[in-house]
């Protein structure tokens, strides 16, 4: 972290701390293990041949291994001109989906297996399989069949999930059950601030004949076949691991609303529980004696950055829309016009909010940031130049500034990992938008059913 980057009410220079990594020590969460030898080498690894190969085309090999698939639409045009860093951009609502345990029937033959009927159908040909499932358009050179063999063998003996699969297939080797499910597990018991490696009978159980017992909300139950696509939860502990297999090889669990903060002497916080972005910020960073695997898989890295900040965008969405009756808004004119009326309840008046001014491009957000320049436009006039312009960091005008000040060029990676330490509402940088308007004419949001007088004269109204 940067010295600059510290917390603000630290005072002692000497020994700073830090919130956009761990909260000031109140976020944390059990260190990733060190990867296989066999990932440890194609990561790392100066040598051409297999590693080069695999560092050049690591989001097509991560899709042959993946259990499930992403939504989206991947914008491949963008990188095209070249000359500029990759860029990985999704358009479209993002989500994951997991398929059936084996292929639809097709007639007499059964369709082509997909990310996780890999692990269980056909198994024999399995390489083969693997390669001929990957259609990305950005291979760069020909993958390689050594490569596959030797992440299918790491996977095999390492990741949990991949066990739970085999498990199944075993089980269809075995006998000829027609009516066996998959359950993956949603919860666990083991505190999330502590262990991160369940066993297989903690993530996966099979189901042979009719489901009994309750299933619970975040719980996946993969069926035999002939059976429609379903989305998994955000929330559920397999949820990334089970699209990035290679990022996870033990397949570890990622973020779970249980998720304790630690409790710190003579403080107490409002908050009990890790939030989405406080997990992601903390497992993005880099951090001695721990796993490197995230930062150093480049390209796969920047993908698992925009849809963990899809996830993030999820959560607060779902928030907005579980909170929907508690939030309303009013000028504060029109608080005045009410308690005149003789009004004292402000579930009576305001109009309940869909998205708040705070969430990033929505109406009210765009409104208020209208608002704000009409009223600097009647204090100050109209402007009579909009000016944009762009730089490139290699300009001699930028190296020279660089000479005397300790600064640096900041990597579109490096940025967007400090992106996820930001506050909710607060954003760093400290660049505050100031909101302008005439007397009594600023907008005002309350709960519902409480006290309009007590509103009104609320310092922070004013």
């Amino acid at each position: 972290m940067w010295h600059q980057e510290r917390s603000k009410h630290n005072t002692n220079k000497s020994r700073p701390t830090f919130g956009l990594c761990c909260k000031e020590g109140k976020v944390k969460l059990p260190p990733l293990k060190k990867p296989p030898a066999y990932l440890q080498q194609l990561l790392t690894s100066n040598e051409k041949g297999e590693p080069s190969n695999y560092r050049d085309n690591i989001r097509n090999y991560n899709p042959m291994f993946a259990f499930t698939s992403m939504g989206g639409q991947v914008d491949y045009e963008i990188n095209k001109k070249g000359g500029a860093p990759y860029v990985f951009r999704l358009n479209g609502q993002n989500y994951h989906q997991i398929g059936t345990l084996l292929p639809k029937d097709n007639g007499d033959n059964a369709l082509r297996p997909k990310f996780a009927q890999l692990y269980i159908y056909d198994t024999e040909n399995e390489v083969r399989n693997r390669m001929q499932a990957s259609t990305s358009k950005e291979r760069k050179t020909q993958l390689d069949e050594g490569i596959v063999s030797g992440l299918l063998q790491m996977l095999d003996e390492h990741n949990e999930l991949v066990k739970s699969f085999r498990m199944a297939r075993d089980r269809y080797q075995e006998s000829d059950l027609e009516n066996v499910r998959l359950r993956l597990i949603g919860t666990r018991s083991s505190d999330g601030r502590q262990y991160n490696l369940p066993n297989a009978s903690e993530i996966a159980a099979l189901i042979i004949g009719e489901q009994t017992g309750e299933n619970v909300e975040r719980d996946i139950i993969v069926e035999n076949k002939d059976r429609q696509l379903q989305r998994i939860s955000e929330l559920h502990p397999s949820f990334m691991s089970m699209q990035y297999p290679l990022l996870f090889p033990y397949g570890e669990d990622g973020f779970r609303p249980e998720i304790e903060l630690e409790e710190k002497k003579d403080v107490e916080g409002k908050r009990k529980y890790v939030t989405m972005m406080e997990y992601y910020a903390y497992r993005i960073q880099q951090r001695l004696n721990q796993s490197v695997v995230l930062q150093t898989s480049g390209k796969l890295f920047l993908q698992f950055i925009v849809d963990a900040a899809t996830c993030i965008e999820q959560w607060r969405l779902n928030w907005y829309r579980m909170h929907q009756g508690t939030l309303r808004t009013e000028l504060y004119s029109g608080l005045q016009d009410a308690i005149d009326n003789g009004d004292t309840r402000t579930d009576q008046v305001g109009k309940r909010i869909i998205l708040p001014s705070s969430y990033n491009g929505s109406p009210r957000n765009k409104q208020q940031y209208y608002q704000d320049a009409m009223a600097i436009c009647r204090w100050a006039g109209y402007p009579d130049l909009f000016i944009t312009f762009t730089c490139n960091p290699k300009w001699p005008e930028i190296q020279i500034m660089l000479d005397f000040l300790d600064a640096r060029y900041l990597s579109a990676g490096e940025a967007s990992w400090r992106i996820f330490g930001f506050e909710l509402q607060h954003w760093q940088p400290s660049v505050q938008r100031l909101q302008f308007h005439l007397q009594d004419e600023q907008m005002v949001v309350f709960p519902d059913s409480t006290d309009i007088d007590k509103i009104v004269h609320r310092p922070s109204v004013y």
